[in-house]
């Protein structure tokens, strides 16, 4: 059963037991260094495929300033990444601009329409639906190599490796078989996507395309990017208390499952 959750609401349905699994990033990161008994165990990117638009009017990141920017809520994902590209560019995001939460990606591109908000992050296809109605990119946040982000992750609860071992095997090998299959088979996942999207299959194509890049290859990502990752999320989050990363990730299972599933000779169908 999937159940649309903000982060922090994940988050803590998750630590209370009310979810098995979750698919929070950053704030995920921010929890465990504070001590949440959390892990992750399967990642699709290390990457944010997100794109920053504005009003027409607004032609540099610098005319920014003073406008207000929409994100999915105060505390997510999405707002630390704003904050970092605000910084890098040479402004307080605590004075310099007001950010709000806003909700989901389609209430967020409204708001921008409306004139609600000056600015916001966009994912797929509500980033193609925004050019083609004339707001402008400011960034494409796969494209800056100082952003990082856990994203499409598999976040479990510590107890869930003792307690209930199969459940966790069993989802960790269901999405990455579907993974290996994105990664390899570009005909028969856009139809999929466009069904799940709710797009057109041209649009759907677009889309695909768009992302390839910033997906892993088998649900892992290296121990310099862990260590990255970490280090950029704890800084965006003023975390100054050092985690180690073996407290984070766990990618033993999907390690595992990926040579029973080599070993088999699976391979995903064309």
């Amino acid at each position: 059963e999937l159940i649309l959750m903000t982060a922090s609401v994940a988050n803590m349905a998750l630590m209370g037991g009310n979810v098995d699994f979750i698919s929070s990033g950053p704030s995920v990161v921010g929890a465990i260094a504070r001590g949440a008994p959390l892990k992750f165990v399967f990642l699709c990117s290390s990457r944010p495929m997100h794109w920053l638009y504005a009003k027409p009017e607004i032609k540099t990141l610098k005319e920014i300033k003073g406008k207000k920017i929409g994100v999915s809520s105060v505390g997510s994902a999405a707002h630390f990444l704003v904050q970092e590209i605000l910084r890098r560019h040479g402004m307080d995001p605590a004075r310099d601009v007001t950010i709000l939460g806003v909700g989901t990606t389609a209430n967020r591109y409204a708001a921008l329409q409306s004139g609600t908000i000056e600015a916001t992050n966009l994912t797929p296809p509500f980033n193609f639906k925004a050019q083609e109605s004339g707001l402008r990119e400011l960034v494409a946040y796969v494209k800056e190599e100082y952003l990082v982000e856990p994203g499409g992750a598999i976040v479990v609860r510590d107890q869930l490796f003792q307690s209930d071992p199969l459940l966790m095997q069993k989802v960790i090998r269901g999405t990455l078989k579907g993974l290996l299959h994105i990664n390899q088979n570009r005909a028969s996942t856009v139809p999929i996507l466009a069904r799940l999207m709710k797009i057109q299959e041209n649009l759907a194509a677009r889309v695909y395309d768009l992302v390839l890049p910033g997906l892993t290859a088998n649900g892992t990502i290296s121990s310099e990017m862990q260590k990255k990752v970490l280090e950029f999320v704890l800084k965006v989050q003023g975390t100054k208390e050092p985690v180690a990363v073996e407290k984070v990730y766990d990618f033993t299972p999907v390690r595992k499952i990926r040579a029973d599933l080599e070993a088999k000779k699976w391979q995903p169908a064309p």
